[in-house]
C-alpha cells in the first residue's frame, strides 16, 4: 500500500499503473452548471510523472468544461487503495492526427496526489470492463489512440 501524505508528482507505481488499460474517473466542472461532472474514461497514458494524457471524443462535455476551468482530478481504483489526482488539464489538438475516430487529446500537468481510501481497508480486486464492440477494430483504435496520446 502507498504511504500516506500528499505528493505532488506520480510516483513509480503509479506511473506504471498506467501502463495497461485502465478504468479511470474523470472529474471535471460542468460549464453550463458550474457542478462537479465525473466520466469514465479508458484511454489514459501517463507521459512521465508530471504529466497525464487522456482522449475522449470531441463531441464531449468534456473539451468544454476543461476550457472553461482547466482543473481535473483523476480517481484510480488500484494499488490496493484509492487515488485522487488532480491538475490543471489543457487541450492539445481539438482532433488527433492519425486516429480514425474523432477525438481530442488533452495533457494534464500534475499539481497534487492524494490517497482517499478510507480507513482500515485495502482494494483487492480492480475494476475490470469487458469492450462490446468487434475486438479486432477495438484493438486497432485503441493502437491509433495510445500511440498518438504519447506523441
Amino acid at each position: 500500500m502507498a504511504k500516506k501524505g500528499i505528493l505532488t508528482e506520480l510516483n513509480e507505481d503509479l506511473v506504471s499503473f498506467f501502463e495497461g488499460e485502465k478504468l479511470v474517473m474523470l472529474s471535471t466542472i460542468d460549464h453550463e452548471s458550474q457542478t462537479p461532472n465525473v466520466s469514465a474514461i479508458s484511454w489514459v497514458k501517463c507521459l512521465d510523472k508530471n504529466n497525464i494524457r487522456f482522449s475522449v471524443t470531441t463531441n464531449s462535455r468534456t473539451i468544454q468544461n476543461v476550457k472553461e476551468n482547466p482543473h481535473v482530478v483523476f480517481t484510480i481504483i488500484g494499488l490496493e487503495t484509492v487515488y485522487s489526482i488532480h491538475g490543471s488539464a489543457s487541450i492539445l489538438e481539438d482532433a488527433m492526427k492519425g486516429v480514425s475516430l474523432k477525438l481530442a487529446k488533452i495533457n494534464v500537468n500534475v499539481n497534487q496526489v492524494l490517497e482517499t481510501m478510507f480507513w482500515g481497508a485495502k482494494i483487492t480486486t480492480e475494476p475490470q470492463y469487458e469492450k462490446t464492440y468487434n475486438q479486432k477494430k477495438a484493438e486497432e483504435l485503441d493502437k491509433e489512440v495510445y500511440d498518438s496520446l504519447l506523441k
